[in-house]
């Protein structure tokens, strides 16, 4: 199946793209589109990896679903387009930020500028229906979200993995602690950012392994 995705995934994920599930998957993305509003727009469901080749990935941040409201969604995972007001726990990433690294609050929650650094915004499900969340999980998705993260796993050491509250957690528990940085904290979700997220200090701990590895931090 020829796949739309930037070439260096394509080479990763070319035998993905031909099992049964993933054809499945695409069948039933497709109607969907032709029914009714999905978002993220058709062109922008493979963003993260658009704006993030598999060799230059230095950090991945996992989410569970696309916002699912006009406008917002755009392909990387806690992200909104430009102009769009930030969701709760965008504010509360960003509130994190200024408070670990001194930065001030963005004018935009346009996340394009940390993909194109090398952070992989990922999402377990890459559509979903209008102002329906979680419409499209176990759809097939999240089996070949898993297989995004295996891929990385297997041939690249020396990532951060960012992993909000327990889905994320759950999802990447087969990673290597021993070649890579996972770092665990709550979602920042306002039902649980002061559980444990404020406070994390992720970005900064992310910028120091990135050093200590002989990598370029992230402009957060």
């Amino acid at each position: 199946m020829d796949v739309k995705i930037e070439q260096s995934w394509k080479e990763q994920l070319t035998d993905e793209f031909e099992k049964n599930y993933f054809k499945e998957l695409t069948d039933f993305v497709r109607q969907e589109y032709q029914l009714g509003t999905v978002y993220p727009p058709g062109s922008c469901i493979f963003n993260a990896f658009a704006h993030c080749p598999f060799d230059q990935v230095k950090v991945v941040i996992l989410g569970q679903d696309p916002y699912h409201e006009p406008r917002q969604a755009h392909g990387l995972c806690f992200s909104v387009q430009d102009g769009i007001p930030f969701p709760p726990s965008l504010v509360n990433i960003f509130k994190e930020i200024q408070d670990d690294l001194g930065k001030p609050v963005p004018t935009t929650g346009n996340l394009m500028r940390w993909a194109d650094q090398g952070v992989l915004l990922l999402n377990a499900t890459l559509t979903v229906r209008a102002h329906q969340a979680g419409s499209h999980q176990r759809k097939g998705w999240e089996t070949f979200t898993d297989a995004v993260i295996h891929r990385l796993a297997e041939k690249r050491d020396h990532i951060v993995y960012i992993l909000w509250g327990s889905y994320a957690q759950k999802k990447g528990a087969f990673i290597d602690a021993s070649r890579n940085l996972i770092l665990k904290s709550a979602h920042p979700s306002p039902l649980s950012a002061y559980r444990g997220f404020f406070g994390n200090k992720h970005f900064s701990k992310a910028n120091d392994y990135l050093i200590t590895t002989g990598q370029t931090p992230i402009t957060w």
